[in-house]
């Protein structure tokens, strides 16, 4: 059967390079992903190095991170683009960064000079209140939704943690308390156990 011919039903068209919606300035929520979800952040030692560089490159150009999720082969993180920018595009600069150093890093580790890592990113601005809440739950939720940990504050490599300790109890409820089953968020991801 020609592809043409399949039923709009069956056949999913992911963009090759995805549209991002950079040019105002605002709430991101970003997923990116390794080149045919290969693990390879596998391992304690790897995920704090992914971890670290995502969290130090956004404060370094002027992001404020409000939750985020780093797993062996993808991650998600929702934040604030700089107030003084104007607009996000330096977004793309700073992934960018992230996934030529973590690449050039890993394939040092593997032996494997030139393997290509990163497969790309996709954002979501949020302009909505509810989206932005229930999208901070999903990623704080993240590593239980991957069946992971049991609870979020369990795995070492995302905002729950930090999110229970610095919130009010309140917020905190709140936030937890969106439900998340109906997310329209792109994570067919299955990140390993072998952390």
């Amino acid at each position: 059967m020609h592809p043409s011919s399949k039923s709009p039903t069956t056949v999913t068209h992911w963009p090759h390079a995805p549209v991002h919606q950079v040019t105002a300035g605002g709430t991101f929520f970003v997923t990116a992903s390794t080149y045919l979800k290969m693990h390879h952040f596998r391992g304690s030692d790897r995920l704090e190095v992914l971890h670290r560089g995502l969290l130090r490159l956004l404060s370094d150009y002027g992001w404020h991170a409000e939750a985020w999720a780093v797993f062996s082969n993808h991650y998600h993180f929702v934040a604030h683009s700089p107030p003084s920018a104007g607009d996000a595009s330096g977004l793309s600069q700073l992934l960018g960064l992230l996934h030529e150093t973590t690449a050039k890093w890993v394939n040092r580790l593997d032996a494997a000079p030139g393997r290509k890592v990163w497969h790309n990113y996709w954002d979501t601005r949020l302009t909505y209140q509810r989206s932005y809440f229930a999208r901070l739950n999903y990623t704080h939720q993240n590593a239980v939704k991957h069946r992971l940990v049991l609870t979020a504050n369990a795995y070492p490599w995302c905002s729950a943690r930090w999110f229970e300790r610095t919130a009010t109890p309140s917020q905190v409820k709140s936030i937890y308390s969106l439900k998340i089953d109906r997310l329209s968020v792109l994570d067919d991801y299955e990140p390993t156990a072998g952390w």
